[in-house]
């Protein structure tokens, strides 16, 4: 069956690699970005399957403009793939409250305009299929990234909720999880900045690891993407996916970690409950 796919930020890394999936599969694509001149060769190849929308997907107005012009062109959207996003790295201390807004803006707020924008879209369709980048940043707080995980933390809750919301109406969801893969991510599109010196074991350490990682990261974009497109076609996808053995890796020994934690405290946890009377009051 051809799809519709809505995928934003698709004029470069990850989003890029999924807008050349879809269309290699004889999709049809509405790929947004906010410099749709880097999808033109795109255009050229595939033609009348690609319709190029410029957003910014913090404005609103122009989100629900690029929904109508999907509607107008295709007639409908089977996959919105919530990708745009970026994340700085440096200390909490040194990050300005303007780039913690900023970056919350993007990656939570942008999803979540998005997401509601589409919905009652797919809602009147009976069916759709919301793809939401969060990140192994969504399941551990990354040391240097306090925006970027606070945002993606929101995603994953925003779309958990979402799920259980729009399941009984035909709607999926899949929470999308990568981990270091090799786009511009943590090239060109991130600021790295260590910061006061006092945080040099930390934040300057993952600053130091990002720069010798990048270009060296085991994520394959085109593998991510063509994953993306099973999911797509699945009758039951998962509500989470890890991409990446290093997001595998991670997660579960920090999912271990918590559990093991939460073991620890258990009686201390328990004992804010309201006790039980002993008997009646004399």
């Amino acid at each position: 069956m051809t799809r519709v796919w809505l995928v934003t930020g698709s004029s470069r890394g990850m989003g890029r690699a999924i807008a050349e999936a879809v269309l290699a599969a004889g999709d049809r694509l509405v790929a947004t970005a906010r410099d749709t001149s880097r999808l033109a060769d795109l255009v050229e190849r595939h033609g009348e399957n690609i319709c190029p929308v410029t957003l910014d997907v913090t404005d609103e107005g122009a989100v629900a403009a690029a929904m109508q012009t999907a509607l107008d062109r295709f007639g409908r959207i089977d996959v919105v793939v919530n990708n745009a996003g970026y994340g700085d790295l440096a200390p909490i201390e040194d990050t300005p409250l303007s780039a913690f807004r900023q970056q919350i803006e993007t990656n939570l707020f942008g999803t979540i305009i998005v997401t509601k924008a589409a919905l009652p879209i797919m809602r009147r369709q009976g069916g759709g299929h919301f793809l939401q980048f969060s990140s192994v940043g969504g399941r551990i707080g990354s040391v240097g990234r306090a925006p970027y995980s606070a945002a993606k933390w929101g995603v994953e809750g925003f779309s958990e909720v979402l799920a259980k919301e729009v399941g009984p109406l035909g709607i999926k969801v899949t929470i999308i999880e990568p981990g270091g893969f090799r786009t511009d991510f943590a090239g060109a599109s991130t600021t790295v900045t260590e910061g006061d010196p006092a945080y040099d074991a930390t934040v300057g350490a993952a600053a130091r690891f990002q720069r010798s990682y990048d270009g060296r990261q085991p994520g394959d974009p085109a593998r991510a993407a063509a994953v993306l497109l099973q999911l797509a076609a699945m009758e039951n996808p998962p509500l989470r996916l890890l991409l990446g053995s290093d997001a595998v890796r991670i997660v579960e020994a920090a999912e271990q970690a918590k559990q093991a934690a939460d073991l620890q405290w258990r009686a201390l946890s328990v004992s804010t409950d309201f006790q039980e009377a002993a008997g009646p009051l004399s």
